[in-house]
C-alpha cells in the first residue's frame, strides 16, 4: 500500500499546486484586464491602479468570471465606451492565457 499512498499523495499535491497557480492567473488576468480597460477609459495612472485592484476585488462576488464581466462592461458603459461582448470576452480569455504562461514561468 506505501506505493498507492505515495502516488495518492503526489497526485493530491499536484491538484493542490495546480489549483493554487490558476487562483494566480486570473487574479493576474483580473489586474491586466482592469488595466487594460483603465487605459480605454483613459484613467490616471493612480486610478487605473485603483480601477484593476476594484476589478480584482469584484471577482470575489460569486464563482465564475461573469462578476468581472459585468463590473467592467457596466463601467465601459458608464463611461460612455461601446466595448461588445466578443471584445471583451476575447480579451479576457488573452489575458488569461497571458498570465497563465507568467505563473508557469515563475514571474
Amino acid at each position: 500500500m506505501t506505493t498507492f499512498d505515495d502516488r495518492e499523495k503526489g497526485y493530491e499535491t499536484k491538484f493542490a499546486l495546480d489549483q493554487e497557480q490558476e487562483f494566480k492567473a486570473i487574479a493576474r488576468r483580473n489586474k491586466m484586464l482592469g488595466l487594460w480597460a483603465a487605459e480605454k477609459m483613459e484613467l490616471s495612472a493612480d486610478s487605473a491602479e485603483q480601477y484593476a485592484a476594484a476589478v480584482v476585488r469584484a471577482d470575489f462576488e460569486q464563482p465564475g468570471e461573469e462578476d468581472v464581466f459585468r463590473k467592467i462592461a457596466g463601467d465601459f458603459k458608464a463611461s460612455g465606451l461601446t466595448v461588445s461582448e466578443g471584445e471583451l470576452r476575447s480579451k479576457m480569455d488573452e489575458l488569461a492565457s497571458i498570465a497563465r504562461e507568467q505563473i508557469r514561468a515563475g514571474e
